[in-house]
């Protein structure tokens, strides 16, 4: 896919949007996405010199992009963060819990420690963000909050049983939000992509072709998808042309499901 978005979205402009686990994968091209449409982009991530380094690049070239080095598995510091992006303009008008992480481990070797600190990056952070600015939102009577789930549940990738498990809950958070702050005018949707074949993918589980071609044989669409193409679902989502959308799934996987 281009570089470049492919549809505009006039009122994005301006707008605060706040985003985790943006230095890289999906993330970076959530950011990307987002500031080339003119949007006051904050976002989070541990990697620090990947998230300067983009921060700096974007800047470059268009509104000021701000990176900072936050831990999400860290309520107090996401909080901080929060607090932070809020402060900016007219305050956060959307969220995207994008940060996760897909550790993959034998179901019989897991450990309480392993359990818990799953649970902290693929879904706890996601509540208490949502929380956090649904109080903003709500004064403000307006909002759009984006939560990410996987298809990974419903393919039962093996080896993945708490990411699978956050990632099924993250649905029902989704429409928990929606049901309790849609009458603020708070919008809350999961954006659930497919075999996304970033560098880390590539890296980790897609290093030779043979594998990547298995993947794209079970998609209607026979291509590699990439960050771009679970970003530009996102811009939708964060537009108020999708403002009658909430409490729903939007799969992003060429068809694999």
């Amino acid at each position: 896919m281009s570089d470049q978005p492919l549809a505009r979205y006039a009122d994005l402009a301006g707008r605060t949007v706040f985003i985790s686990g943006g230095a890289s994968g999906i993330g970076a091209d959530l950011v990307t996405a987002f500031h080339q449409q003119s949007a006051d982009v904050v976002f989070v991530d541990i990697a620090e010199a990947e998230g300067e380094a983009l921060a700096a690049g974007l800047t470059a070239t268009g509104p000021e992009a701000v990176f900072l080095t936050c831990d999400v598995t860290d309520t107090a510091a996401l909080t901080e963060a929060l607090i932070f992006a809020e402060n900016r303009g007219n305050g956060i008008d959307i969220l995207v819990n994008n940060a996760a992480r897909d550790t993959r481990a034998d179901l019989l070797e897991i450990t309480e420690d392993d359990w818990t600190a799953a649970i902290n990056v693929n879904l706890k952070h996601q509540f208490f963000a949502a929380q956090k600015v649904c109080g903003w939102m709500k004064t403000r009577g307006r909002g759009s909050i984006i939560n990410f789930g996987s298809v990974a549940p419903e393919m039962m990738v093996p080896n993945l049983a708490i990411y699978n498990a956050c990632k099924a809950a993250v649905r029902g958070l989704t429409r928990s939000i929606a049901r309790d702050m849609g009458g603020f005018g708070i919008r809350a949707n999961t954006i659930l992509p497919g075999a996304i074949l970033t560098e880390r993918q590539r890296e980790l589980w897609f290093s030779e072709q043979s594998a990547i071609d298995t993947v794209v044989a079970q998609q209607c669409l026979r291509r590699e998808l990439c960050g771009r193409d679970v970003a530009e679902m996102a811009l939708f989502l964060g537009s108020d042309v999708s403002a009658a959308c909430t409490a729903q799934n939007f799969v992003v996987d060429g068809g694999m499901i």
